[in-house]
C-alpha cells in the first residue's frame, strides 16, 4: 500500500500484537504502544493458555469462533515457527465418562482413544485415564514466547514500539487502533472482566506433548506444555473485575485439580501462580468496533484472543483498505 496510514495501535497484548504485525505488513506506519514498561508485565495475554483448538472450543463457544479459528490457526502456522502442532487430548476419568460423550457431541474433529492409545500419545499418563479424545488438528504456543516473537517481528517491520507510554488519543490525522482489553471499558459498556487465574509448575516427572484437558465435574482442569519441564495450569473462570491475589480456594482447586491428572504434580515446583482479568463481550466473541473513521477498537479477547487475534487483525486491515465489512466487526 503507497503510502499507508498513520497508525497508533494502543496495547501490547496479543491483539495489538497480531494488529501491528497485520498492518505493517500492508505498508502502514505503525507505533504500538503500551502503559507497561516492561512488555507484557500487565496484559492480560499473558496469563492465557494460548491453546490454538477452534475444534474444542466449539463444545462451549458461539460458532463464529469455530468458524474463524480455522483460519487464525492457519495464520498462526504461517508467521510463528514455534507453534506446536501435536493436537489436543481430552481425558476424562471413569466415573464422569458421560461428560467425554457430551463433550464429543458438542465438538467435531475428534478420535476416540482407549487406554492403549492415550499411553501411546502421551506415555505420561499411561493407566491414568481409559477414555479420551484426540483433536489432532489443533495445536498450541507457549505464550511468553510467541508474545515475545511476535514483538520482534513487529519491529523487524518497522513497527516503531514505545513501553512505559500512556494512552491519548493523538491527532486527528493518526488512526488509533485500541486494544487496551479492560482499559477501554469506559469506551465500551458491553465489555465486561472474567477472572482466571493459573499456576506454571515445573517437574521432570512429568512430560506432555500437548495440551491435555481434563473434564470433571467441579474442577475442569487444562494443562499446556511449554518446555523445559513446565506445565501451565489453568481452570478458573469467575465473573469478577477483581485482579487481586489467587484466593486459598482458588490455589486448592488449581493443585487438586492437577494432582488428579498425575500424582507427580504434587511434587512440582510453583514457579508462578496468580491472577488475571479477561475482557469479553456478552457473547465472548472477539470483536472490531467501529467508533469512527479516526478509532477503531478490538477488544473481548475472552479465552478466544490467542487463536482469533490473527483474524482480527486481517478484518481490521481489509476494513481499513476500502471499508469490507466482516462478520468481527461490529
Amino acid at each position: 500500500m503507497a503510502g499507508g496510514r498513520e497508525i497508533t495501535i494502543a496495547g501490547a497484548g496479543i491483539l495489538g500484537l497480531w494488529q501491528a504485525i497485520t498492518l505493517a505488513r500492508v505498508g502502514h506506519r505503525v507505533t504500538l504502544i503500551d502503559k507497561s514498561a516492561d512488555p507484557f508485565s500487565s496484559s492480560a495475554s499473558r496469563h492465557a493458555g494460548a491453546m490454538l483448538a477452534p475444534d474444542c472450543e466449539a463444545e462451549s463457544a458461539p460458532q463464529l469462533v469455530r468458524t474463524f479459528g480455522h483460519h487464525g490457526l492457519a495464520l498462526w502456522r504461517q508467521t510463528y515457527p514455534g507453534v506446536i502442532n501435536n493436537g489436543t487430548l481430552v481425558v476424562v476419568a471413569a466415573r464422569d465418562k458421560p461428560d467425554l460423550v457430551r463433550f464429543e457431541k458438542l465438538t467435531r474433529g475428534s478420535d476416540r482413544l482407549d487406554g492403549d492409545g492415550i499411553t501411546k500419545l502421551e506415555p505420561d499418563l499411561a493407566d491414568r485415564f481409559q477414555s479420551a479424545l484426540v483433536f489432532k488438528s489443533e495445536a498450541h504456543v507457549a505464550t511468553p514466547d510467541a508474545m515475545l516473537f511476535l514483538l520482534h517481528e513487529a519491529q523487524r517491520l518497522g513497527v516503531v514500539t514505545k513501553f512505559g507510554t500512556a494512552f491519548d488519543q493523538g491527532v486527528a490525522s493518526v488512526l488509533i487502533i485500541d486494544c487496551r482489553g479492560m482499559g477501554a471499558k469506559a469506551d465500551l459498556p458491553l465489555l465486561r472482566g472474567v477472572r482466571g487465574e493459573r499456576l506454571l509448575i515445573r517437574t521432570p516427572e512429568v512430560s506432555l506433548s500437548r495440551p491435555v484437558r481434563l473434564l470433571h465435574p467441579r474442577y475442569p482442569l487444562y494443562a499446556v506444555p511449554w518446555g523445559g519441564g513446565r506445565t501451565l495450569i489453568g481452570a478458573t473462570m469467575i465473573e469478577s473485575e477483581d485482579d487481586g491475589p489467587v484466593t486459598v480456594r482458588s490455589a486448592l482447586e488449581l493443585l487438586g485439580a492437577a494432582y488428579a491428572l498425575h500424582p507427580a504434580f504434587g511434587e512440582a515446583e510453583i514457579l508462578e501462580i496468580d491472577a488475571g482479568v479477561r475482557p469479553a463481550f456478552p457473547d465472548n466473541v472477539p470483536r472490531v468496533h467501529v467508533r469512527d473513521r479516526n478509532h477503531i477498537f478490538v477488544n473481548g479477547a475472552y479465552r478466544h484472543g490467542f487463536l482469533l487475534a490473527p483474524v482480527l487483525a486481517e478484518a481490521v486491515a481489509a476494513y481499513i483498505a476500502d471499508g469490507t465489512p466482516h462478520p468481527l466487526i461490529g
